[in-house]
C-alpha cells in the first residue's frame, strides 16, 4: 500500500496547483507562478457549489467557477 503513494508522489514531483484567488486576476496568478519558478501547463475551471433553500427544499447550485492552473517547474534537476 505504501508503494502506491510513493509512485503518486514521484509523478507529482515538479508539479504544483495554483488557484486564482478571489479578487486576484489571472495575470496576477500567472506572475505568482513565475516567481515560484513554475510555468502553466494546464488550466481548469472547477465549480464552487452552494446549498440554497427554495420552497422548503435544499437545492445545490453553482455559486461561481474557480480557475486552477497546474504548473511545472521551469528547471527540473
Amino acid at each position: 500500500m505504501g508503494k502506491k503513494s510513493d509512485k503518486r508522489v514521484e509523478k507529482s514531483k515538479g508539479k504544483k496547483r495554483f488557484v486564482v484567488e478571489e479578487g486576484e486576476s489571472i495575470d496576477d496568478c500567472l506572475e505568482r507562478m513565475k516567481k515560484e519558478g513554475y510555468y502553466p501547463v494546464r488550466r481548469t475551471e472547477e465549480p464552487i457549489l452552494q446549498e440554497v433553500n427554495r420552497n422548503g427544499k435544499v437545492e445545490i447550485e453553482t455559486a461561481r467557477q474557480q480557475i486552477v492552473f497546474e504548473g511545472k517547474l521551469l528547471q527540473e534537476k
